[in-house]
């Protein structure tokens, strides 16, 4: 058996942190799934810009967008949904396998809504319904005003996968979002079945100290920050209130693992994979981890199955004159600008991309 499906057998999802449409036209995405147990996707800003600015997969239907009058965030969108939506119905047999729980594929709102509530939840709900497909998270930062866009989200029945969460404390509010938003459907009648995962990134807490703290401590941030947080993932399931919850067929708000692709070339490029092996949570990791995973890589000692964790862990790198809190904001602030610039840039891609393409039409044509 080879080291994905030991995962998988252990309980824990592997999903993978790319869509490309070479992806999907080449027959790949459906060789890791067949291949390699993948049984979801996610993408963010970053990885479409990449996609649609660094390849030609999406030329002939931008010149054809185009023609046809569509431009900007509408173009996009376009594209976005019709790679997603290929994705989705690779993974349905998975979701409907799993009864909801796995098989999923998410598409993030516009980074420009961050501090946008409102705007915010009208972007999920347009979104998921254009896609049309039970299988599809829509993402929304688990900011102060993603928090609230969140819960109103999950209330209105839309699928969300809460994404730049960094620490123990940001997970807890994003999962009383999602409890919000639960308990708030019950009150009114309506199903508590609407799924959710919350990710936490890992590595760039590393990235983030890797200059300011010894050798000893490199590398050893994300995952205690991880495995705390895991702890409080189980102690929310194990509390009274979810029991409630629960015991009216609700369902769990699923712990993702994000960032988990190793960042120093000193470490194991298996690292945040192996140590964050854990039953009932969701691995997303890009393509080169997942072949150096599949390849040389171990599950490691499921984290259920360990000592809580020592609060030593995090003290040593407070001792370096690192402030935790502090860090926790200062990288989900970070990263949603990474991704505001990530979305300009690939609504300027496109709209270069455009004229272009219709210049070179209009050149043949003469």
């Amino acid at each position: 058996m080879n080291a994905t499906r030991q995962l998988q057998k252990l309980g824990q999802s592997l999903w993978l942190d790319n869509i490309t449409r070479g992806l999907l036209d080449d027959g790949t995405l459906k060789r890791y799934i067949d291949d390699l147990a993948v049984t979801g996707l996610t993408s963010n800003p970053t990885i479409f810009q990449k996609a649609i600015q660094g390849t030609s997969f999406y030329d002939e239907a931008i010149a054809r967008k185009s023609r046809e009058g569509k431009a900007g965030e509408d173009l996009f969108f376009d594209l976005a949904i019709e790679d997603l939506t290929r994705a989705a119905d690779l993974f349905l047999p998975a979701h409907q396998a799993s009864a909801g729980v796995d098989g999923w594929v998410s598409l993030e709102v516009s980074p420009l809504l961050a501090n946008d509530a409102t705007a915010t939840v009208r972007a999920a709900t347009a979104l998921h319904r254009r896609a049309g497909r039970p299988n599809l998270f829509i993402k929304i930062p688990g900011t102060e005003a993603g928090l609230k866009a969140i819960e109103e989200s999950i209330f209105s029945g839309v699928p969300i996968n809460v994404t730049l969460l960094f620490s123990r404390g940001q997970y807890l509010a994003a999962a009383d979002a999602y409890l919000r938003g639960i308990e708030r459907r019950l009150q009114a009648g309506l199903p508590p079945v609407v799924r959710s995962v919350a990710s936490l990134f890992v590595s760039r807490w590393d990235v983030a100290v890797q200059n300011k703290v010894g050798a000893a401590l490199h590398n050893r941030l994300g995952i205690a920050v991880a495995r705390e947080t895991y702890a409080a993932y189980r102690t929310l399931l194990a509390s009274p209130r979810w029991k409630k919850l629960a015991a009216a067929k609700a369902q769990p708000q699923r712990l993702l693992w994000a960032s988990t692709g190793t960042k120093d070339p000193q470490a194991s490029d298996t690292l945040y994979v192996e140590a964050l092996t854990a039953a009932d949570t969701i691995n997303t990791i890009p393509e080169k981890t997942l072949m150096a995973f599949a390849d040389h890589g171990h599950p490691g000692t499921p984290l259920e199955q360990q000592k809580a964790p020592d609060p030593a862990e995090l003290a040593a790198f407070r001792t370096a004159g690192i402030d935790l809190d502090a860090l926790a904001v200062r990288l989900q602030d970070e990263g949603t600008e990474a991704f505001d610039r990530s979305w300009r840039s690939l609504l300027q891609g496109i709209e270069a991309k455009s004229a272009a393409l219709g210049a070179a039409a209009s050149g043949s044509r003469g």
